[in-house]
């Protein structure tokens, strides 16, 4: 993509003179960058989409308890409650989310999307997606290079990291290439797209990242849950015309600004936030003792 593009605006234009639909620069990218074949590219996202079912599925049916004991089979409690304020669709997709997620906290395997920390986002939403629309899998994985490009230019201006820019940068990132892949899945054209985008990117803009013990575990957990809910809803905005009003590519230096003005304790460094309560430093004493490993004394050997 950097062949071609480092913005929205240049990406959209770029489609706009060619014909070419939004996932093939993206294509050429992996190709020319990469040294890859297409052939390849297209085996290797149909893999990664599959691992993301798998997490999903695994979530949702083993069970997903951490050894800091603050992951404890939510997925399964959201799916499996008989008192609901979601539609069956909404709960399907928030216990999705949650599931993929859990995998990752229990040390099982995911797809980084663009991070492991943010690894349940893409997975609930498009496995949701997909569903609720009887999607072909070729069409999620053009939904998955389009999230890919995305991730690219955010990176470029902004960052995917929420050492770097919080979990706005982290999250936050996930839910916009969500956004996208679902309005380009569902037929929208680039502007539609764009503007799921920067609608998604302003309801996350400024989130901290404050992993309580320094695990990624709370809150990060249920911040893929909520994350995967605002990819739908600025995705339904999108699709129906609402105008974002600031430019996809202003949001994202906004998404930048923020980042870089954040303070240190925000980004990551368990210092902060959620991770700085009585509560998270009790945890974060128990983790510690309980990962301590006594070795023998010398005297003893």
């Amino acid at each position: 993509m950097s062949l071609l593009f480092t913005d929205f605006k240049s990406w959209q234009k770029h489609c706009a003179e060619t014909g070419e639909p939004l996932y093939q620069p993206v294509l050429e990218y992996e190709i020319e960058q990469k040294g890859r074949s297409e052939e390849f590219i297209w085996e290797n996202i149909a893999k990664a989409y599959e691992v993301m079912k798998d997490a999903v599925q695994t979530g949702l049916t083993e069970d997903m308890r951490s050894r800091s004991g603050m992951v404890n089979n939510s997925a399964k409690k959201v799916a499996k409650s008989p008192v609901t304020v979601l539609s069956p669709e909404f709960q399907l997709l928030v216990s999705r989310a949650l599931g993929a997620k859990e995998v990752n906290s229990c040390m099982g395997r995911v797809v980084a999307a663009p991070t492991a920390g943010a690894s349940g986002i893409l997975p609930g939403t498009l496995t949701t997606l997909q569903e609720l629309h009887g999607l072909e899998d070729r069409k999620i994985h053009e939904g998955l290079l389009v999230a890919a490009g995305i991730a690219l230019i955010i990176e470029q201006n902004a960052s995917l990291a929420g050492a770097v820019g919080g979990c706005q940068a982290e999250t936050g990132s996930a839910a916009a290439m969500a956004a996208g892949a679902i309005v380009y899945c569902l037929g929208g054209d680039v502007a539609q797209v764009f503007n799921a985008v920067a609608i998604t990117i302003q309801c996350m803009l400024g989130l901290v990242c404050d992993p309580v013990a320094g695990l990624v575990e709370v809150p990060c957990i249920v911040r893929n849950a909520s994350a995967a809910a605002i990819a739908f809803s600025s995705s339904q905005l999108a699709i129906a015309g609402v105008d974002p009003v600031i430019p996809v590519d202003q949001c994202v230096a906004a998404l930048g600004e923020v980042g870089e003005s954040m303070e240190r304790k925000y980004k990551e460094t368990a210092e902060g936030g959620l991770a700085n309560t009585p509560r998270a430093r009790e945890i974060e004493n128990f983790v510690l003792v309980q990962d301590v490993e006594i070795l023998p004394d010398e005297d003893d050997q």
